[in-house]
């Protein structure tokens, strides 16, 4: 398996840079074992590299002041939101101080006539919904996990409402981040639309807290549906499945989630879940829109996916029996988990374009019986993004390195579709020895622009590049 490779510690820069924030955060600064190693392992089945502390900040400034001091003393700095990433994001290779930004959970302000919101970067998706609710807006990006929009839009994060409302980064209209020197800045206003300057938003989402801190989100929001139908059906094949897929978003469907189940999901999600469901490939879809509008595209697909051998088709809007199959889905990682007890998942995924999703979903299928793998996936497929979830022994040196291979496989078999090592996990340090391979002499200049904006590297070291 990748592991984390340790960088150069600056021992003295990081014991000043302790004592200075100390005195000014007193308990708000942490040194513990046990809350340092949850700060650098997560999710992920990456070596935890913990840092020497964690700060709780509150405020823009003071995120301000920890990093203007951790820059005078060349120590890195590496942001936490709720630790739901899965490739080693905040690891601390050379160790410094942890930025947790849970305490900055403020919404700050509802512009209900502009369709936007204004909030810290400690705000959790669910939370926000909540607040948002009666007002009769929401916010659509929906990574599964309860994770934090700071870190959403630090990992340009996705999700199964993709293929509707797009990814974070079609989601944030502006961002205020502190950046390496410390200095505080603000990538736009709250137009829609811009053509002033370049497009430094863009540039931090998805940067991996590697570009900036960010402290302040700005994001769009959509009207609540007047209605809301889901429906499911199983199919034969992986194969028959992403045919369909392909064939609802050529029609132009406006399905708002569309996902797809292997058997091993489906087999995991009726046990954990109290479901019974067919246990073959299985889609289950959402449409929005107004009550005759969700009835017909359900109807369309219902009729695509016959040509191709769909089967127990059904549909409901009924928000208790919409939200049962949605939370089996959410729930999918914790299912999957009780097919192999005692096992470590770890998770992978790619994205290919969809006129290869069937071949590629169908290919990582037949690849992991052929290894002897037990690998369910699942996958946003309306975007061609999928995922699979390698259930392995950690102890058999021989799974670990099976499933090594198999991961490297998986990555280098999107790329040469044309597709990407990562649709929505992010590089962090699992994925890097792929960036390279995917995007070649690009890499050269994302590293000119990290040593531009970062020219000491210690904004979270050893993420997204090779240095």
């Amino acid at each position: 398996m990748v592991q984390a490779t340790s960088l150069p510690r600056n021992e003295a820069g990081i014991r000043a840079a302790i004592d200075t924030l100390q005195d000014r955060l007193g308990d708000r600064l942490q040194t513990g074992q046990a809350i340092r190693e949850q700060h650098g392992h997560t999710t992920t089945w990456i070596t935890n590299q913990a840092p020497d502390a964690v700060a709780f900040p509150t405020s823009t400034e003071e995120v301000a002041e920890i990093v203007r001091t951790c820059a005078g003393h060349g120590v890195p700095v590496i942001p936490f939101g709720t630790g739901t990433s899965l490739e080693g994001h905040v690891n601390a290779p050379a160790g410094g101080i942890c930025v947790d930004m849970m305490r900055m959970d403020k919404i700050l302000r509802v512009n209900a006539e502009d369709l936007d919101v204004v909030v810290q970067p400690g705000v959790i998706r669910e939370q926000l919904n909540t607040y948002l609710r009666d007002q009769g807006l929401f916010f659509p990006i929906d990574p599964g996990a309860n994770a934090s929009l700071g870190g959403m839009a630090a990992t340009r994060a996705s999700g199964t409402n993709a293929v509707r409302y797009g990814t974070m980064k079609d989601n944030v209209l502006a961002l205020e981040a502190v950046m390496a020197d410390g200095g505080v800045i603000r990538t736009a206003q709250r137009a829609k639309k811009s053509s002033a300057g370049y497009d430094m938003t863009r540039l931090l989402v998805g940067s991996e807290g590697t570009l900036g801190l960010i402290t302040e989100l700005t994001l769009k929001l959509q009207g609540i549906p007047e209605a809301i139908r889901s429906a499911r059906c199983a199919f034969r094949s992986v194969d028959d499945a992403c045919r369909a897929v392909m064939m609802t978003i050529q029609y132009g469907i406006p399905v708002a989630r569309i996902e797809l189940l292997d058997a091993l999901s489906v087999r995991a999600a009726n046990a954990y879940s109290g479901l019974e469901l067919p246990e073959t490939p299985l889609l289950l879809l959402e449409f929005h829109g107004s009550d005759a509008g969700v009835v017909e595209q359900a109807d369309m697909f219902a009729s695509i996916a016959e040509e191709f051998g769909g089967f127990d088709i059904a549909a409901t809007s009924t928000a208790e029996e919409r939200s049962k199959l949605w939370q089996a889905r959410h729930d999918i990682y914790w299912a999957s988990l009780q097919l192999r007890p005692g096992a470590k998942g770890i998770s992978t995924d790619v994205c290919v374009p969809i006129s290869r999703l069937a071949e590629c979903v169908s290919a990582a299928r037949e690849k992991a019986e052929e290894m002897g793998l037990m690998a369910p996936m699942v996958g946003h497929v309306g975007d061609g993004n999928f995922h699979a979830l390698l259930l392995i022994d950690m102890d058999s040196t021989e799974e670990r390195a099976k499933a090594d291979e198999y991961v490297g496989w998986l990555n280098e078999m999107a790329i040469s579709m044309e597709g990407t090592c990562t649709g929505e996990h992010g590089i962090g340090q699992g994925k890097r020895p792929y960036l390279a391979q995917e995007l070649g002499e690009t890499t050269r200049y994302m590293a000119a622009i990290k040593a531009a904006l970062d020219p000491e590297n210690i904004l979270n070291p050893g993420k997204i590049l090779e240095i």
